[in-house]
């Protein structure tokens, strides 16, 4: 088994939430149960979800962001200078539901006020070595810095304390991810995942026209961010693996954009100097692999061809014969494996049964195997 994540068979980290976890975190809303109290239930399900996550053949270990609501806001709002507001619930027309975007603003110096994740990530790493297997390695996942700009544009961020955005606002934001990753660097972590909704919302029409009416040019940003990233890249720990997870949305097993990487694919795979990325191919929204033609050497693209959205299991002889289509692209030796998203980027979860849960990944543990060995 490799040691050099991402693995040929990863996940992006978000699982499905135990019954008995969302019972307590409602006990907690209402005031019947402490923090303290809700902690331990979590401990519990963390428990039960890497035992799960091993048992089925991960090497690539997450707590399935069972202490979050929400991928990106309760880490955001931990941030020194940053605000940010719960999200609503939409009914559509058409009767599916949709997560309307978090306010989230920057309202003063972004600064590193605490350590976020590290109390989780040494809870995560003592588990996972309970286990006593070989091979397997603890990841924290967190979203990207990009979602501090991409939602409200230069409208959400303090004018008073960032006149100018280039290059204040962001090298203190980067500044902040390096003290994060320096702080569970320091406690043996080596595999961040960073989530992000920005690049792949700029490959879909209706999201870039909204840029636009923000003041933004659809074309500059993935330029833009691809330089904000590299900021973050350049300070973080040595041998550290540092991946990006692109979503066009998985509230409930729902999408909010659509659009082939080809706009930010140069940006993305060529400029970022990232380690891997997570890509969506689940379906016809992601288009085709021709955007991987952009790949530089030394980085890996984790094809998320295995839907996380709904419980029909996929062909694993269509999941070879889509990866030999993206060899074409890329070299074979560059890519990689994995679900298309997490099962649960909200506290919601997505539409699919926790056994389906186990059966799509078993298939790309099963499928990995067969193409690259191991």
């Amino acid at each position: 088994m490799s040691l050099n994540p991402p693995f040929r068979a990863d996940h992006v980290g978000s699982f499905l939430r135990p019954a008995y976890l969302l019972q307590a975190r409602e006990q907690k809303a209402k005031g019947e149960i402490t923090a303290a109290q809700l902690r331990e239930v979590e401990d519990r399900a963390i428990t039960e979800i890497v035992k799960f996550q091993a048992d089925v053949g991960l090497q690539s270990i997450t707590d399935g962001e069972f202490r979050r609501t929400y991928f990106h806001i309760d880490f955001l709002e931990q941030l020194g200078g940053v605000k940010t507001d719960i999200p609503v619930t939409i009914r559509k027309p058409d009767g599916t539901e949709e997560l309307a975007p978090p306010v989230i603003r920057v309202i003063d110096k972004v600064r590193h006020a605490k350590n976020i994740q590290l109390a989780d990530f040494q809870y995560l790493q003592a588990q996972v070595k309970a286990l006593g297997l070989p091979g397997l390695l603890p990841k924290v996942t967190i979203p990207s810095p990009t979602m501090l700009h991409f939602r409200g544009g230069r409208a959400g961020i303090s004018k008073d304390a960032y006149p100018e955005l280039d290059p204040a606002f962001y090298d203190d934001v980067a500044q902040a991810y390096a003290d994060e990753l320096q702080s569970l660097a320091d406690a043996g972590c080596t595999y961040v995942q960073m989530d992000d909704t920005n690049m792949a919302y700029l490959c879909d029409e209706k999201m870039r026209e909204a840029a636009r009416q923000r003041g933004d040019d659809p074309n500059e940003l993935p330029h833009r961010y691809a330089s904000f990233i590299n900021k973050v890249v350049d300070r973080k720990p040595k041998g550290m693996t540092l991946a990006m997870h692109l979503c066009r949305g998985n509230f409930k097993s729902t999408h909010a954009a659509a659009g082939n990487y080809e706009p930010v694919a140069e940006a993305l795979l060529s400029e970022m100097r990232l380690d891997a990325f997570f890509l969506e191919y689940d379906d016809d929204r992601s288009g085709d692999f021709r955007p991987l033609r952009f790949l530089g050497k030394g980085k890996t693209v984790v094809l998320g061809l295995v839907t996380t959205k709904f419980g029909q299991l996929e062909s694993k002889d269509d999941l070879k014969r889509r990866i030999d289509e993206a060899a074409k692209y890329a070299p074979l030796e560059q890519l990689c494996l994995s679900p298309q998203c997490g099962f649960s980027s909200t506290v919601h979860g997505n539409n699919i049964a926790v056994e389906d849960q186990r059966k799509k990944l078993a298939l790309v543990v099963e499928t990995a195997r067969e193409v690259w060995g191991g």
